[in-house]
């Protein structure tokens, strides 16, 4: 099995009347079948070949997750064409830059995203036409209904000559053959489009399955977008290997109503496992303990306990239940029973665990969903690598590692000269494989510094332990760098406050050859308010102001000496000095990408003057007019 058609194909035959996807329009989901969805694949196929789509052509793909996503794609790759997944997130002039760049020819767009596309049309002269999944095409226009290209594809396929040069086409794709161009998250103003064979997924797809069995009968509610290169590649081909099944997220009118829909969703589809993100891990979290809050203080007492003596019993993951440990399962059992599995009956009662990828999850949430019954198996990957490197699963699982490399992939830990360190040592991770993908689009450079001597650079700062766990440290662009040239990944740290305070909602850490580590953030003022509540302060006045500004301190102090994490990370990488920034880190703004991880550059940016200030003796009293100033305009607000 060496491409995504081969794949499919496969699957059709050995799992024909198993539900592939399921899909909500009204009032119910309902499924279609492996072989039901094949048909529609070969109808809107054989309708885009009629229409001029040919192999090496290039195709974009802009919408929500549902049935009419994969069958795009797979219809695309029948043609021998490259599909082009676009993120719902981009704006009008980000999709241009990945239209032009990738050269597409023809653009599959949903309702929600067509007023988008509708900016920039006029500025694509060679985009030939847009394939509208809903709705009625404007006249004059490019554009053509979805289900007017299926009514070309039928009467396309009842000729027999047609339906020969069809077959003959999907037929003859080869294992190299560019599968998708898939454009990096845009911290850039170039982002780059990578260039992922079929044989890359189908190599990864395989070394997914080697991690985890999934069997026929399972099913997945896909959370993540679909053109997420995990989502892409571990939930929607992983899991047609297997013959079982996806559900989609029931798309509302706004992308608010559609994260609102995915509680009642869950509960609906019931799924065995889900993929997961740390954005969407924290989100998880913060609504149980919103629950368990609302419940009173007792339960609250009680919930905190039940985790305590859940966290001694799981250990670091692969120690749970082991030696001393085995005395605490009587009392986990308990507290399984009258607290925890009323937890997970809100994520529909069977579900197993999460996977985990996109970012590095902290240590603390991987011990909280392993104590509640539903753990996170994080892995670590990047698109360049189809993209799963590592993975975590029920077998092996080590709390704070990214678990153990995948099968049929060759993965070292290397200096700056190249050279390979031994087990323990951080350096950058590089790995080798049929995973690895063929290249960057139309950018030879980028692909010569990026693959050198088929080793895929990650430009992952990381280390392999001696018992084959990879620990994965974070980028080596973000570093954090002292005045003696000494080198630190802060997103551990930034990961490690942002999770275990509930009055931080987001950070950043910067040193940049400075004498200390400085800090921005954003506070959580739903939380700050009902603390300073508490205490009889209001929160528009200046003690309430210099109040939130102590608490928040004393949320970072919790890791210096004498904290309640002292010891966690390195004091001298800890931040001196804070800053509370006015605003928070958006897509809107650009310090946050599509990906949900903030971007540092341009952060750094656009407060230069504030971190600049950060190395002032007046900073270093967090109570002081700059952060007095945000305090007011947050609470103000």
């Amino acid at each position: 099995m060496k491409t995504l058609i081969e794949l499919f194909e496969t699957s059709v035959q050995k799992f024909p009347n198993n539900p592939q996807l399921w899909e909500k329009l009204t009032d119910k989901y309902v499924p279609s079948t492996y072989k039901e969805i094949q048909e529609s694949v070969y109808h809107f196929g054989a309708g885009l070949m009629s229409l001029g789509l040919k192999k090496g052509d290039r195709s974009g793909l802009l919408s929500e997750g549902r049935n009419y996503w994969l069958i795009s794609e797979l219809a695309v790759l029948y043609c021998g064409a490259i599909n082009v997944p676009l993120s719902v997130k981009l704006e009008a002039s980000e999709l241009k830059f990945r239209l032009e760049h990738s050269g597409a020819k023809m653009i599959i767009v949903s309702a929600g995203q067509a007023p988008k596309l509708a900016e920039i049309i006029d500025q694509l002269p060679a985009l030939e036409m847009v394939i509208i999944m809903d709705g009625t095409p404007a006249p004059g226009s490019r554009e053509i209904a979805f289900k007017e290209v299926v009514e070309k594809g039928r009467a396309f396929l009842a000729v027999e000559e047609n339906k020969s040069a069809f077959e003959s086409v999907w037929q003859n794709i080869q294992p190299d053959d560019v599968a998708n161009i898939s454009y990096t998250s845009g911290t850039t103003a170039d982002p780059k489009g990578i260039m992922l064979t079929h044989y890359n997924y189908t190599v990864n797809v395989i070394q997914a399955n080697g991690v985890l069995e999934i069997t026929p009968d399972f099913i997945t509610l896909a959370t993540l977008p679909w053109d997420h290169s995990f989502a892409h590649t571990a939930c929607l081909y992983t899991f047609m290997l297997k013959g079982a099944s996806v559900a989609s997220i029931q798309t509302g009118k706004t992308p608010l109503e559609t994260l609102r829909n995915v509680p009642q969703n869950i509960q609906e589809i019931k799924p065995y496992i889900m993929m997961s993100v740390p954005a969407l891990s924290k989100n998880f979290r913060k609504n149980i303990e919103k629950g368990i809050q609302s419940k009173g203080a007792f339960t609250e007492k009680l919930f905190n306990h039940a985790l305590k003596v859940s966290y001694a019993y799981n250990g670091d993951g692969w120690n749970r239940g082991k030696g001393w440990r085995a005395l605490l399962k009587p009392e986990v059992m308990l507290f399984d029973k009258i607290i925890f599995s009323k937890i997970r009956a809100n994520f529909g009662g069977n579900l197993q665990f999460f996977i985990g990828g996109g970012a590095l999850l902290d240590i603390e949430l991987q011990r909280f969903f392993s104590a509640i019954g539903v753990p996170v198996y994080q892995g670590y990957g990047l698109t360049e690598a189809s993209p799963i490197i590592s993975a975590n699963c029920p077998e092996h699982v080590k709390f704070g590692s990214s678990g153990k490399v995948v099968k049929f992939l060759d993965c070292k830990i290397v200096d700056s000269e190249n050279v390979e360190l031994p087990a323990g040592q951080k350096g950058e991770i590089i790995v080798k494989g049929g995973n690895v993908m063929k290249g960057y689009w139309n950018n030879p450079k980028s692909t010569s510094e990026t693959i050198v001597d088929g080793w895929l650079h990650t430009g992952d700062m990381g280390y392999l332990a001696k018992d084959g766990y990879l620990y994965v440290m974070g980028r080596f662009k973000s570093l954090l760098i002292g005045n003696d040239g000494e080198k630190y990944s802060p997103e551990g740290i930034e990961e490690a406050i942002v999770d275990q305070s509930p009055i931080i909602e987001q950070a950043m850490l910067y040193n940049n050859q400075n004498p200390y580590t400085v800090g921005v953030f954003v506070p959580n003022m739903a939380e700050i308010n009902r603390q300073l509540e508490k205490q009889g302060i209001s929160s528009k006045s200046e003690a309430g102001y210099v109040k939130a500004l102590e608490l928040l301190k004393n949320e970072v102090d919790q890791y210096k000496k004498g904290g309640k994490y002292e010891n966690m990370f390195p004091e001298r990488w800890l931040p001196a000095c804070m800053l509370v920034l006015p605003e928070a880190f958006t897509e809107q703004n650009h310090m946050m990408n599509s990906t949900m991880k903030i971007v540092r550059g341009k952060i750094t940016e656009r407060f230069s003057k504030e971190i600049e200030f950060l190395y002032t003796p007046e900073a270093k009293n967090i109570v002081n007019p700059m952060n007095i100033a945000s305090m007011k305009k947050w609470s103000n607000s």
